[in-house]
């Protein structure tokens, strides 16, 4: 599992965007990045600024996946056919947790993919605790008898600030079914992703 050694929402502020949408970003505050130098005036981005600040932001949103998981993530979208940006969305929706995410059945990413690693979801009803799981169209994911009760789910399940997008079809408080693949402008992202800038920055 991948662990987030920094503040998660230190990449708010960086980024000076909300990309999490979530109401206790410090970005609604302070649009100015942290530390001593955050309210310095940005000079312009170049090209591989802009590339690299999209990858960043892209990373960053699905729960700061390693390099190397991003990394061959993007590879694989470039074997498969079709538009490679369009492709590595979908890949990356495809994630365990993302699905756990986009079902309510967590509060933030970082909160899917740890109560999939601690055990409390089940794919097609078999227990499952491998976050990074790639999730294919028609899988049945639920909640655990336990995770039913947590307080944790029960908060992600009662949030106002995010809906659950058409391509993850409910069952119920405690069951989705991964309807389809979706294309970017059905992801349902805070803020603007672009990775047509990732697929450039990695084929440089």
């Amino acid at each position: 599992m991948s662990k987030r050694k920094s503040a998660k929402y230190k990449l708010d502020r960086r980024m000076g965007e909300n990309i999490w949408g979530r109401p206790n970003s410090p970005v609604n505050k302070r649009s100015y990045g942290p530390g001593q130098h955050g309210q310095r005036r940005k000079s312009k981005l170049s090209d591989f600024g802009l590339q690299l600040r999209a990858k960043q932001k892209l990373k960053g949103y699905y729960g700061d996946v390693t390099e190397k998981q991003f990394r061959s993530t993007y590879k694989e979208a470039a074997r498969i056919k079709g538009d490679t940006s369009q492709n590595l969305i979908g890949l990356l929706e495809r994630r365990l947790d993302m699905v756990v995410y986009r079902a309510k059945f967590a509060p933030t990413i970082f909160a899917a993919r740890q109560i999939v690693s601690h055990g409390h979801i089940r794919v097609n009803g078999v227990k499952c605790n491998i976050a990074s799981r790639r999730i294919d169209v028609g899988d049945i994911i639920s909640l655990g008898d336990k995770a039913k009760e947590m307080a944790l789910v029960i908060e992600a399940q009662s949030l106002p600030e995010r809906d659950i997008p058409d391509y993850v079809a409910v069952d119920g408080n405690d069951k989705v079914t991964f309807a389809r693949v979706p294309k970017l402008d059905e992801v349902p992202y805070p803020v603007t992703m672009e990775p047509n800038l990732v697929v450039e920055f990695y084929s440089r």
